[in-house]
């Protein structure tokens, strides 16, 4: 199968700490991939380097073919772990932000996924709850046709309730022609959806492969083999 990212050598240091410390890593096109580790292990600095807020200090790094750039940007829609909109706004004002910037966003699908999430168009972004900010941004960034969704963190900090409401929206709003990334380290409630996991380690790549091929060869659950990796 065809790699949508390709991973060579990458290194980010911050001062005299390596981040990421020589990593090899080809994403396959048409996967979900769960890149899992707590926090400061690396995720969050692998995926700002894919989607180009971050410059690596060595190595390779190419997106659909291309570095990351312009063009990438374009490809890639990617939820951050922090919301993103303007507290001014209200839900429509979020809806039209993005119509704005991005040419593959396919409005008639935000207001499908608004309807999903019960989540009202003229509510105020003060007004919303973590869950609901939550459910909004995963809806903007799902509304975009994208070669590549990164999502970091999607669940994080969010209600039981909330949390079964992105999962169903990222299981069924996932397109089979792209690929998504998702970091996380709530791994009982996410490693059902993956096709394949990544286990960073002080960052490096500790463990990588098909989600379900680890759990025959282990003989534990992916959340599980977490728990012993990371003694957690």
């Amino acid at each position: 199968m065809e790699n949508i990212i390709e991973i060579k050598g990458l290194t980010k240091s911050y001062l005299n700490k390596k981040a990421l410390n020589n990593v090899d890593l080809n994403l396959e096109k048409g996967k979900v991939i769960g890149i899992l580790g707590p926090n400061g292990s690396g995720k969050t600095t692998m995926i700002k380097i894919i989607t180009g807020i971050l410059r690596q200090s060595k190595g390779d790094i190419l997106v659909d073919g291309k570095k990351p750039g312009v063009y990438t940007k374009s490809v890639v829609s990617y939820l951050p772990d922090r919301n993103f909109l303007y507290e001014w706004m209200n839900i429509q004002d979020g809806i039209n932000f993005y119509k704005d910037f991005y040419t593959d966003f396919d409005e008639n699908k935000a207001y499908e996924l608004l309807k999903f999430m019960k989540l009202d168009r003229n509510a105020k972004i003060s007004s919303l709850s973590k869950g609901m900010t939550e459910k909004l941004n995963l809806t903007l960034v799902l509304s975009r046709k994208a070669k590549v969704y990164v999502l970091d963190e999607p669940i994080a900090g969010v209600d039981p309730v909330a949390r079964d409401q992105i999962l169903d929206a990222i299981i069924n709003n996932y397109d089979k022609e792209s690929t998504m990334l998702i970091t996380t380290h709530l791994v009982r409630d996410m490693e059902n959806i993956f096709d394949d996991v990544v286990f960073l380690r002080d960052g490096e790549i500790y463990l990588t492969g098909n989600a379900e091929d680890l759990r025959e060869e282990k003989g534990m659950q992916i959340d599980e083999l977490y728990k012993e990796i990371f003694g957690e």
